[in-house]
C-alpha cells in the first residue's frame, strides 16, 4: 500500500525505540546504508532527520537530495519505507533544540554523551510512503 502523508499509525515508530535505518546513494551509484538515532515528525508532509556523524550520508544527500528511511513501529511491528527529499538543515531554533534535547536523552542512557552531538535537523519533505508490513503481516 503506498501513500504520501505521515498517518497517526505510524506515530510510534518516531519515538526512537527501533533505530531508523537511512538509505542513500551517490552520484556514482554507490549506495550507503546506516542507522540513525531519531526520525522527527514535523507534520504529515515532513521528516526531520537528525544528523549528528554522517560523513558519507550527508555527502551523498548533499549530491543526491532523494532518499530512504526505514521506520518500525515497536507496538504493532509494522514497517514503513519512507521516500524523502532533502529541503534544509537547521542548526538551531524551536525543532533543533527539541531534537537535540531528544539526542540528549539517547546519548546519555547509551552512556555516550560526549559522543553524540546534534549537528543539524535534517528537513525532509514525503515524497512517498510503502508500508512493508503491517500489524506483523507482510504486505
Amino acid at each position: 500500500m503506498m501513500k504520501n502523508k505521515i498517518t497517526q499509525d505510524m506515530f510510534p515508530a518516531f519515538q526512537g525505540v527501533i533505530p531508523p535505518t537511512l538509505a542513500t546513494v551517490s552520484l556514482d551509484g554507490t549506495p550507503n546504508v546506516t542507522y540513525i538515532s531519531h526520525v522527527h515528525y514535523i507534520d504529515e508532509d515532513y521528516l526531520a532527520i537528525s544528523r549528528q556523524f554522517f560523513s558519507k550520508t550527508w555527502k551523498n544527500i548533499n549530491e543526491n537530495p532523494h532518499f530512504t528511511v526505514a521506520v518500525n513501529c515497536p507496538e504493532t511491528f509494522s514497517l514503513w519505507k519512507i521516500n524523502l527529499c532533502f529541503e534544509k538543515e537547521e542548526t538551531e531554533g524551536d525543532l533543533f533544540e527539541e531534537m537535540n534535547m531528544i539526542i540528549t536523552a539517547i546519548a546519555s542512557m547509551q552512556g555516550m554523551e560526549d559522543t553524540f552531538k546534534l549537528q543539524s535537523a535534517v528537513i525532509c519533505k514525503v515524497e512517498s510512503i510503502q508500508t512493508l508490513v503491517l500489524n506483523g503481516k507482510i504486505n
